[in-house]
């Protein structure tokens, strides 16, 4: 049970700052204030329920364009989530809005607009794209609210400096009320290196990003922890998202003549790459190699991906995990169609499990204190999850990092046959000092 606590002047504050969001249109950067772990306000306001008005929360994920797939996989598991408990929370129904961020930095501020237009929305899981997560979750905490992604691994998001000695540190692009169940690609940068050092004996490596938060940040930790481990990184460049002709950069892969090619890119961009390659012959002894992004129906399925590693998040081996791929199945047809709905399926019941640790009951009304939320969020410690056991530290990572590499040796089998293919699973340990929060 939580006080309420709200004050005039808070509440003027806050609606000053929703102003400006809704004033500030779409597609523009977002200005904001640099939050810190410290610089919490004393008071977020309060959502207020009345008997027979839902509890409302919103998912904001990649639900069109080429990587429809990776958010819409995730919002079938909110669905699940929000089924397995009939529906309903502390009395209420449970309504879900559903916001498309369409992977893009235009599109996570816009559909981060709308949720904050509606402010009886509690939280919203999201997004699915890092590039996506950068306006949206400021925008969210500009107005007091919370986000958990299932599948921002951008290290820029939240915190720097896991694998290193030291206290850990404040990334650019963090936000308070901001979390993810995903791990950071420190962690996949790191497991990636180590199955492409130790595993299959690569001593080059050429990599490729596009600019984007999310593959330039995991092709830049690829690297640093390939030359930690000896290897030497002997290209390191990148395509333009829309690129279709991938002659040059293969050109120059073939110029560097590199033991393994890491190309932790989304679709089509991808797609390019490997239909391309089959056009250089001196590429066939090159090994290659992308990321969580290509892990969907759609890309292990093109006949060209054959051959490749992926890495990714581990695959879960619980139980409950087995449990859950059936209920996916019965509703919605098919097996899941990306690698990360067990991490949506988790950060939704997070959400929901924290709205009723923290809801004030009067009757038939509830009273959710938006700090109070948040702070039971950061509070988390030891969550039962289908990706294992959930933490949060102060900087909003909350997942338990195990990392797996996949190999598709048979495009027919799917995306599912393919995670099912586990050749390689890492779980390194921290490092740093974790800062407690104040």
């Amino acid at each position: 049970m939580r006080d309420r606590k709200a004050s005039g002047w808070l509440g003027l504050a806050l609606a000053m700052m929703l102003l400006a969001v809704a004033c500030g249109g779409g597609g523009g950067e977002v200005q904001t204030t640099p939050t810190t772990p410290t610089d919490q306000g004393a008071g977020l306001g309060t959502i207020t329920i009345r008997a027979g008005e839902p509890v409302k929360i919103a998912v904001l994920q990649a639900i069109s364009g080429d990587n429809a797939n990776l958010g819409e996989d995730q919002v079938r598991a909110s669905k699940i989530a929000i089924d397995r408990r009939e529906g309903r929370l502390l009395g209420h129904a449970i309504e879900l809005q559903v916001e498309d961020e369409a992977c893009s930095s235009e599109g996570g501020q816009t559909g981060a607009q709308k949720i904050v237009s509606d402010p009886q929305i509690i939280g919203t899981i999201g997004t699915s794209c890092s590039t996506a997560a950068v306006p949206a979750s400021q925008v969210i905490s500009q107005a007091g609210g919370v986000l958990i992604s299932g599948s921002n691994t951008s290290p820029s998001l939240t915190a720097r400096g896991y694998l290193e000695e030291g206290t850990l540190e404040q990334a650019e692009n963090f936000s308070e009320g901001y979390y993810r169940t995903a791990h950071n690609d420190e962690f996949q940068g790191h497991g990636a290196a180590q199955f492409a050092y130790e595993e299959l004996d690569a001593r080059t490596a050429a990599t490729v990003h596009d600019g984007d938060p999310y593959t330039e940040g995991l092709a830049t930790e690829f690297g640093r922890f390939f030359q930690e481990f000896g290897g030497e990184v002997v290209l390191a460049t990148a395509v333009n998202k829309g690129d279709t002709d991938m002659r040059p950069v293969l050109t120059e892969v073939v110029a560097e003549k590199p033991d393994i090619f890491f190309f932790p890119i989304f679709q089509p961009e991808a797609d390019f790459i490997v239909q391309q390659a089959t056009e250089y012959p001196e590429l066939d002894d090159v090994t290659f190699m992308g990321a969580d992004a290509l892990l969907s129906d759609t890309f292990v399925t093109i006949p060209e991906s054959e051959g490749m590693y992926f890495s990714g998040p581990a695959r879960s081996e619980s139980g409950q995990y087995d449990d859950f791929v059936e209920m996916y199945e019965r509703d919605f047809g098919e097996k899941p169609i990306q690698s990360f709905h067990a991490h949506a399926y988790d950060a939704t019941n997070l959400l929901l499990d924290k709205i009723a640790e923290v809801a004030e009951q009067d009757g038939d009304t509830l009273t959710i204190d938006k700090q109070a939320l948040r702070d039971a969020l950061y509070a988390t410690r030891d969550y039962d999850g289908l990706t294992g056991r959930i933490t949060c530290n102060v900087f909003g990572d909350c997942a338990a990092p195990r990392i797996g590499v996949y190999h598709n040796t048979d495009p027919s089998v799917g995306i599912f046959g393919t995670i099912s293919n586990v050749v390689f699973t890492s779980s390194p340990e921290v490092e740093a000092t974790v800062p407690e929060r104040r």
